[in-house]
């Protein structure tokens, strides 16, 4: 009997809720995204206001259609909203790239010069046998 009460109790829609958020919220984060230049969507100072107002938006949703906020259709939507416009950002808000030559030449350079001077020494010692311990 408490099953039968439960989900009538729970006026949660998730497929309302997923339909709202997409509509609406999804609408106004693509018109806002669309007016920022490109260049800027990893710069946290510049997004920041367009990602508050979708979050405030799902929230306020939820509010509107009696459910949990956050969600899993909350999760889904901001995993979404990630992988089309955030997917190019590092961490740090700054694009990852690899370091000039002049920096990763030494780095590699170093250490194949040191494995191929110990190898020769290995070898030079190793054909002169006077002188062993």
């Amino acid at each position: 009997m408490v099953a039968q009460i439960l989900p009538s109790v729970s006026a949660c829609d998730p497929g309302l809720y997923r339909e709202m958020i997409g509509s609406f919220c999804m609408t106004n984060f693509d018109a806002d995204m669309s007016s920022l230049d490109r260049r800027l969507w990893c710069s946290w100072s510049d997004t920041m206001g367009i990602y508050e107002e979708v979050t405030n938006c799902t929230f306020q949703m939820a509010l509107l259609v009696n459910c949990f906020w956050p969600n899993r259709e909350v999760d889904r939507f901001f995993t979404d909203i990630h992988r089309v416009y955030f997917h190019d950002c590092a961490l740090t808000g700054r694009l990852l790239r690899d370091p000039p030559a002049s920096i990763l030449a030494p780095f590699i350079g170093v250490p194949v010069l040191i494995t191929l001077l110990m190898t020769a020494l290995v070898v030079w010692r190793s054909k002169r046998t006077e002188g062993v311990l």
